[in-house]
């Protein structure tokens, strides 16, 4: 089964911006899509997501005003724009379905690291 391939991660200081992306398995995907990360000892959390018509955005209360989600117009890859990071910020980032009963096969996920 085709998976999400995240990319763009990287080492970053605490204040700095950064911007990964994530490509949708298998083509184009008519859902709403989230962006979720993992920290190490911590469980998944869902920290944006993009409605289906790509017209709604949601926002965790910890990165909302910093993070920005963004689809292409081909609904095949998505973008997580991430400014004013901070070291609670580190953790791998992950795509998939907003919605748990549409998840596809989970990617290996960036990493992204924060250094204060």
């Amino acid at each position: 089964q085709e998976q999400w391939v995240e990319s763009g991660g990287g080492l970053v200081q605490a204040g700095g911006s950064l911007s990964i992306s994530c490509a949708a398995p298998g083509g184009p995907f008519n859902y709403a899509v989230s962006w979720f990360r993992q920290a190490p000892g911590k469980e998944r959390e869902e920290v944006a997501s993009i409605g289906a018509a790509g017209a709604s955005e949601w926002y965790t209360g910890s990165v909302k005003g910093r993070f920005t989600i963004l689809r292409d117009v081909t609904k095949t890859t998505f973008y997580l724009l991430m400014n004013a990071l901070n070291p609670e910020d580190t953790a791998t980032y992950y795509c998939n379905a907003e919605e748990t009963r549409r998840w596809t096969s989970w990617g290996q996920g960036t990493q992204v690291t924060v250094s204060a």
